[in-house]
């Protein structure tokens, strides 16, 4: 099956296909620089998905295996979420000015599955973006399921199923005992229904009640604001990049100076991260 979904140029689609390769996890994805490609498992059925821009006419080619072709509508917003789809450039451009002007098809990279997401958030702490890659698709692969009639590929696990284990079957896969418990605190949550997957009223009150869960702290709370809420006022002035971009000042300070890209801080951090000797003035 395939489909055609719109967007609004400028669009750097080479940066975006650059950033899900760079955490792209074995058996989940495989990202190339002309395509993206996952396993996805939603509301019962499950199957590969395939991106391809096309550039020229400003659309993106969705191909979906037959086992996704029942829930194509939800799966095209799940693809919305991820690539930012529906985002007009022209008000943030505008906001940003000068910080966005080398950059400006730069888009907030946001999630298929908030859940994984949170996973992903979690693994990510104090460890490589390579590496964060590599845990989660060790997780995957050890604790999904494969996915049907394509070998290689796995589904990543359902929240009941990292809820129903055990920390020490964890932590074999690479990571402490406390970041294991973590995931499986919040699997749990999740399967209770009690994980804000959705974007909540207030992403700061958001971000404060996710900092109250066992073994999360500010930084993967807004981390996980700015992808699995794919929220677009999240500015993490406790960054280590930020910071360096930031000389002599505190994150207070930071997220002072931050308050002049209201309300489009997410998208300023993704400049800030992307813009080689840029330092604040």
């Amino acid at each position: 099956m395939t489909l055609e979904l719109n967007y609004t140029p400028p669009y750097d689609w080479n940066w975006m296909l650059a950033f899900l390769g760079a955490r792209a996890c074995a058996g989940l994805e495989l990202v190339t620089p002309e395509r993206y490609c996952r396993s996805l498992s939603l509301m019962g059925h499950s199957g590969l998905l395939t991106l391809e821009p096309d550039t020229a006419r400003h659309r993106l080619r969705v191909g979906l295996t037959p086992g996704l072709a029942p829930v194509a509508r939800q799966v095209s917003e799940r693809i919305g979420g991820l690539l930012d789809l529906a985002h007009d450039p022209a008000p943030t451009l505008a906001g940003l000015g000068p910080l966005a002007a080398s950059r400006p098809g730069l888009r907030l990279p946001g999630c298929i599955d908030p859940f994984e997401q949170a996973v992903r958030a979690v693994l990510g702490q104090l460890v490589s973006v390579a590496m964060a890659a590599k845990l989660t698709a060790r997780v995957a692969q050890t604790f999904g399921e494969p996915l049907p009639g394509n070998p290689g590929w796995h589904l990543f696990p359902e929240p009941r199923r990292l809820a129903s284990l055990a920390a020490e079957q964890l932590r074999p896969l690479g990571m402490p005992l406390q970041r294991a418990r973590a995931i499986i605190h919040i699997a749990a949550l999740c399967a209770a229904g009690e994980f804000p997957l959705e974007r909540p009223a207030s992403v700061e009150q958001g971000i404060r009640q996710l900092i109250q869960l066992p073994g999360i702290g500010r930084w993967t709370a807004s981390y996980f604001a700015l992808r699995g809420w794919q929220a677009p006022d999240v500015f993490l002035a406790d960054d280590y990049l930020v910071k360096q971009r930031f000389a002599g000042m505190t994150p207070g300070q930071i997220r002072r100076y931050a308050e002049r890209w209201q309300p489009w801080r997410s998208y300023a951090l993704l400049h800030i991260w992307n813009s080689d000797g840029w330092l604040a003035a």
